[in-house]
């Protein structure tokens, strides 16, 4: 997999960065708890339909699902199972 595609929208906000976790988290402690195994992809630019480069480094079968975390507000935005 070379990039994440997001085809939506999320509201718009400060610092969002893009994580792969092991598993589907839906809470901020659930974030909290699942970050020292999750791997950050990058920071979001867009809030409409954007997509990142995947690293080569990261095997995308490790992983369960996506998640978009605001590193300002230390807040959990979403997240959405990889299929």
């Amino acid at each position: 997999m070379d990039r994440v595609w997001l085809d939506g929208a999320v509201s718009p906000g400060p610092d969002y960065r893009l994580y792969l976790t092991k598993d589907i988290v839906r809470t901020k402690e659930g974030f909290e708890t699942a970050r020292a195994s999750a791997v950050q992809i990058g920071s979001i630019k867009a809030f409409e339909n954007f997509s990142l480069n995947m690293p080569d480094s990261i095997d995308v079968s490790d992983y369960g699902a996506v998640l978009i975390w605001c590193e300002t507000f230390s807040a959990f935005i979403t997240a959405a199972e990889i299929s």
